[in-house]
């Protein structure tokens, strides 16, 4: 089943709570939160169930380029070379009378702790959540929340690793060290690559629930994206997690050019088994992260007739992603072989931020008094686009089941 481009579906909402453009966009786990951030540095949060604001606040003296929440807590990253990480407000969202003249009455959450960052690159953080470790001056033990990448705070073709919430650098440059491609075709190589526009830290699927190990922190990898339009797939191979610096035991997997412009977005599948990026070219990505490395057939091209790609966002799953273009189009597709399944139209500015809402089984998590089965799954099949017309839209898609 697909969408029929001749009677594609408007927006079933419009959030016109900004008066910048809309640069970033999350949506909580239980569906039950909306965060937008736009350009002048003002994050907003909507209830999905009131489909209202139920707090607003100046996170960043300019534009937003990721927001997340972790845990009881809410990570913005903006271009004013800062990354916040706030203090959650008590949760009122399953409330359906916010609003109205009120609104400037709710409380703003508080600034736990803040890291200066270089936002050069316009590439937003990577988080990565722990089952719990401890960072020391040394190695990492038991206890700290999460990992986090981001641009090296003086080279921008080069990243850094982080725990949160100690702060601590735990890998420092990583990719100062030029490797050779593993392919003979042309594709990759010595070359510069430029800054880096996207990164994703994770761990290798065959070893995500093992992070506590006493095995050495080889699984721990860091899939880059840059300027030059390459895409580089790093690997930790230092033991016992030892800190590095320099970019040392940080070893190219392997190194693909897909793109002939820069890369604009990339995206992850949550399972870590591949990615796909758009670019201003014409070209989608898709990158197997799971074959074997040799495997040439794991990197594909797919053509589309849109260039200028801004945005992209994946659904749970991993078998639909959308794709916010420069003239205001979002379009979706199937992630395997990228078949068009259709063209939603409404903006007519840049589509700057894209994002699912997470999919849940029925009377799976989530699930409350007041909504029904049915609610709760018409609401998992939200895609939201925020535009640099202020506007957020949110659209209700069909399954594309066959």
């Amino acid at each position: 089943m697909s969408v029929d481009t001749n009677t594609a579906p408007s927006p079933i909402h419009l959030l016109r709570t900004h008066s910048s453009s809309i640069s970033a966009l999350y949506i909580s786990d239980d569906n039950e939160r909306i965060y937008s951030g736009d350009a002048s540095g003002e994050v907003i949060c909507t209830s999905t169930r009131s489909l209202r604001p139920v707090s607003s606040w100046k996170a960043h003296t300019d534009s937003l380029l990721g927001i997340e929440e972790f845990g009881s807590q809410i990570i913005t990253h903006g271009r004013d070379n800062k990354l916040h990480v706030w203090n959650r407000t008590e949760d009122v969202s399953t409330s359906v009378n916010l609003g109205g003249p009120d609104l400037l009455d709710q409380p703003e959450p508080s600034l736990g702790y803040s890291m200066d960052v270089n936002a050069l690159n316009y590439c937003r953080f990577s988080l990565m959540p722990t089952s719990g470790c401890e960072v020391s001056s040394s190695s990492i033990r038991a206890s700290s929340q999460a990992l986090i990448a981001l641009p090296n705070l003086v080279e921008s073709s080069q990243a850094d690793v982080w725990s949160l919430p100690s702060q601590d650098r735990l890998h420092a440059a990583i990719g100062n060290q030029k490797k050779r491609s593993i392919f003979s075709d042309g594709r990759g190589g010595e070359s510069a690559t430029g800054i880096i526009m996207s990164l994703h830290l994770f761990q290798s699927p065959n070893n995500k629930n093992d992070y506590n190990s006493t095995q050495n922190s080889s699984q721990l990898r860091l899939l880059l994206a840059y300027e030059s339009g390459t895409v580089a797939l790093r690997q930790y191979t230092g033991s016992e997690w030892d800190l590095s610096v320099e970019g040392k035991g940080w070893d190219v997997l392997w190194e693909v050019k897909l793109h002939k412009e820069a890369i604009m977005a990339m995206r992850v599948s949550r399972d870590n088994s591949f990615a796909l990026t758009v670019s201003a070219d014409h070209i989608v990505g898709r990158y197997d992260l799971v074959a074997a490395s040799s495997d040439v057939s794991r990197f594909t091209e797919h053509p589309t007739k849109h260039p200028g790609n801004g945005s992209i966002a994946l659904r749970d799953d991993g078998r639909v992603c959308g794709i916010g273009g420069w003239d205001g189009r979002i379009r979706l597709f199937s992630t395997r072989k990228l078949k068009p399944l259709g063209t939603l139209k409404y903006h007519k500015q840049n589509c700057n931020a894209l994002e699912f809402a997470r999919s849940f089984p029925s009377g799976g998590v989530g699930k409350e008094d007041d909504m029904s089965e049915d609610e709760l799954a018409r609401r998992g099949r939200w895609l939201l686009g925020g535009s640099a017309d202020n506007r957020v839209s949110i659209w209700e898609l069909i399954t594309f089941e066959k």
